[in-house]
């Protein structure tokens, strides 16, 4: 509905340009499918994607995320947009239009050709994915190509940040701003985990945090089977605890 808003508002056209490929995307396929049926819907907005550019996104480490666990999802979405792609991007049949475009890294900003104090243009380099499944990163190829703007909304993204300590320890891992892990769990003797984004970075959908909470869980389960007790003698339980913060000063709320 927000896209319907802003097509009837006098926009023509919406751009959703992504640096790396459609297997690497956070969209769902319900927000796809959806995208898919304007025209039909008698909206007259036309859904572009490329068959080119989901091709280039196609590597060998992409193809095994597809096959991987959490793979499903992603592979009804590659069908539902390899059966949508246009061989040739102007072939569009409806008077407004929203094109999802991949492996596009926007740049700089141009500005209108008629006025400086607008933006005309988007700069992008063309970009190709290069790294193991799950951890594909875009890299500039050097191509470039000029998109017409009116307006450009700019996503920022996300980036894991350590906390104070953890470079010293060796806990993160700059990179790729994730927490050095092995299945969730932290290098050394300690009882220190992490799941979600900060573990493996910033993809996936709900599905994929779940699986992924899964695997930290098992870690987990498996450090407490495990682990020698750190503390000696009988758990001194609530009275042990509220001894201990008084001792240290620690206010409490009850």
């Amino acid at each position: 509905s927000s896209v319907l808003d802003i097509l009837k508002g006098g926009v023509s056209h919406v751009s959703v340009v992504g640096r790396r490929g459609h297997v690497q995307g956070a969209f769902t396929i319900k927000e796809l499918r959806e995208l898919t049926k304007l025209n039909k819907e008698g909206h007259h907005v036309s859904f572009v994607v490329r068959k080119e550019e989901l091709e280039m996104g196609m590597t060998s480490a992409s193809i095994e995320e597809l096959k991987g666990p959490g793979g499903r999802p992603k592979s009804r979405i590659d069908k539902l947009l390899q059966d949508n792609a246009l061989e040739d991007a102007q072939s569009i049949d409806a008077e407004k239009s929203v094109e999802i475009r991949f492996l596009l890294s926007p740049t700089n900003l141009a500005p209108h050709e008629d006025n400086d104090s607008k933006v005309g243009h988007v700069l992008c380099e063309r970009t190709r994915l290069e790294g193991d499944p799950g951890k594909q990163r875009p890299v500039g190829t050097g191509e470039m190509e000029e998109l017409p703007a009116d307006l450009v909304l700019v996503s920022i993204g996300y980036r894991g940040m350590p906390l104070e300590g953890m470079e010293e320890l060796d806990f993160f891992d700059a990179s790729s701003s994730t927490v050095v892990n092995t299945h969730g769990k932290l290098p050394g003797e300690n009882n220190l985990f992490v799941t979600g984004w900060i573990k493996r970075g910033p993809t996936g959908i709900i599905g994929t945090n779940i699986m992924d909470a899964k695997d930290t869980v098992k870690s987990v389960m498996k450090y407490l089977e495990t682990s020698v007790s750190a503390v000696d003698g009988e758990r001194q339980g609530r009275s042990g605890l509220d001894k201990h913060l008084a001792e240290n000063g620690i206010d409490t709320v009850d």
